[in-house]
């Protein structure tokens, strides 16, 4: 429910609502490299599927890259814009991802009828020690509605002519309380509002200020992109509807 003290923008309030797809991770005992769960399957870290033909992704070392997301969205709600099948990763160096040396990889419907690698010996303890995701998560989904964040450069509704920050320093202590839950972008998350811990790099780009979040992970007990960090993965509507992911970019921000 809307706070009372917000009903009079109400309406215009509601233009900007997305909806969107809120990730439940539950963390899983075993090790990535025991991971129990179907490659096929939605999870962060864990064996990706990834077809036998297909080049397995690299860092600029030359080291293999360690899968930390992975969507498989015959399994995921419909979403506006989003693909209805095939299976989006996300790859991260064991040693740079901090440099945002990372790969993201689609694989199309027809690619998963192909023969998967099931060999990751290449893969070891050590390649997961640094990364952000500490735990195999095993994910489930369901669809919500996004009203805003404070941070994401594509909510710039003003409140009385007045910008988010600007409007919560006239709120008393539980009225602000009330509107940063109403505008809550946190959480793990598929498409709508992103939320940052310093910026939102899209807002600094006329070629990416529009662009979509296709994924958002978030901090819990078993995730931390620096201190505090989230990570997300964007891309331009064109080619989200396209699926073509090669333009598709990796940006994490922390404290």
């Amino acid at each position: 429910m809307i706070p009372d003290f917000l009903k009079k923008f109400e309406s215009e309030l509601k233009k900007y609502e997305r909806a969107f797809i809120r990730i439940n991770a539950k963390p899983r005992k075993e090790s990535p490299l025991e991971d129990n769960l179907d490659i096929i399957d939605n999870k962060f870290l864990g064996k990706p599927f990834f077809p036998k033909d297909k080049e397995y992704p690299k860092d600029e070392k030359g080291n293999p890259m360690v899968m930390v997301a992975q969507l498989n969205f015959e399994q995921i709600p419909e979403l506006e814009f989003f693909p209805m099948d095939g299976i989006l990763q996300l790859f991260l160096s064991p040693t740079d991802w901090y440099m945002k040396d990372s790969a993201i990889v689609y694989h199309s419907k027809e690619q998963l009828e192909k023969e998967p690698m099931n060999d990751f010996s290449f893969l070891t303890e050590a390649a997961y020690e640094e990364m952000p995701v500490y735990k195999i998560h095993q994910l489930s989904f369901e669809k919500a509605i996004d009203r805003g964040g404070s941070e994401d450069s594509q909510f710039d509704f003003l409140f009385d002519g007045i910008d988010y920050w600007e409007y919560t320093e006239r709120l008393t202590e539980e009225q602000e309380k009330e509107f940063n839950a109403y505008f809550r972008a946190m959480g793990h998350k598929i498409g709508g509002y992103a939320e940052f811990t310093q910026s939102d790099p899209r807002g600094n780009s006329k070629e990416q200020m529009d662009d979509i979040q296709v994924l958002q992970i978030d901090v819990d007990e078993h995730i931390m992109f620096g201190d505090s960090g989230l990570g997300h993965i964007f891309i331009s509507k064109e080619d989200l509807m396209n699926k073509d992911f090669s333009k598709a970019y990796f940006y994490w921000d922390c404290c």
